[in-house]
């Protein structure tokens, strides 16, 4: 294997992490482990995985809203490993945006074949929806969809969760007027307040982060009354 497919598991039993991660490693996976889903969910921001094996029973949260608030800005394949094995825990998983389930106790054959199905549906999604570009370039600006990564002139720049979901929306539709509405929408969901003051904030730190000059701004530009627009894709 050239590139070793990245494996983040979130787990809080010591002889089950220790067991999936032995598993995994035997057969060539890079394996990442954690014990809680606050940490789970920044490591996913931060190593970008290829793939995350979730446990529902965690010390300072519940496994489903972990999927939920990683499923509001990723696509990656979630496998919940759980020892709830009634059929709601597993509907309101998978309904959560869980891309499976296995129930604890499980076998190496069995999850090894779980990762490997996960993994091709993951693949095939991202051909059908057109995801195989995974990077915007304009002038000195660039994003890296894969690494979660945003430089400006060479220099990496750190964005919030919400300023990097805000960033790469404009930057997957590139010269297309997104409107207030649209955007908080689909930033904050159906329900949020349709108030474009906490947009405007965040757009206005975005733009001290990546402008020379926030009040000229080359990338992120303005249609008043309307909504914001990224420049084109220059790559």
């Amino acid at each position: 294997m050239s590139k070793k497919i990245k494996i983040l598991v979130i787990e809080d039993e010591p002889p089950i992490s220790k067991f999936i991660d032995a598993a995994l490693s035997a057969n060539h996976y890079k394996v990442i482990l954690c014990r809680t889903g606050k940490e789970g969910i920044e490591l996913i921001s931060s190593h970008c995985p290829d793939l995350v094996l979730l446990d529902l029973g965690l010390p300072d949260m519940d496994g489903l809203q972990v999927i939920k608030e990683v499923k509001e800005w990723s696509s990656l394949p979630i496998l919940v490993v759980s020892a709830r094995d009634d059929e709601t825990s597993k509907v309101q998983a998978l309904d959560a945006g869980g891309d499976d389930y296995i129930t604890k106790p499980f076998g190496t054959s069995e999850l090894l074949a779980r990762i490997r199905a996960a993994l091709r549906h993951y693949a095939k999604a991202d051909s059908k929806n057109g995801q195989a570009k995974n990077c915007y370039k304009a002038k000195d600006f660039l994003i890296d969809f894969d690494k979660h990564l945003v430089t400006v002139r060479g220099e990496e720049v750190h964005l919030t969760q919400i300023e990097y979901k805000l960033v790469s929306l404009l930057a997957q539709n590139p010269g297309k007027v997104l409107t207030y509405d649209s955007i908080i929408t689909k930033i904050w969901g159906p329900y949020a307040e349709k108030d474009n003051q906490i947009l405007r904030v965040n757009m206005a730190n975005i733009r001290r982060k990546l402008e020379k000059n926030p009040v000229e701004p080359e990338y992120i530009l303005t249609e008043i009354g309307v909504g914001y627009r990224m420049v084109e894709d220059f790559s």
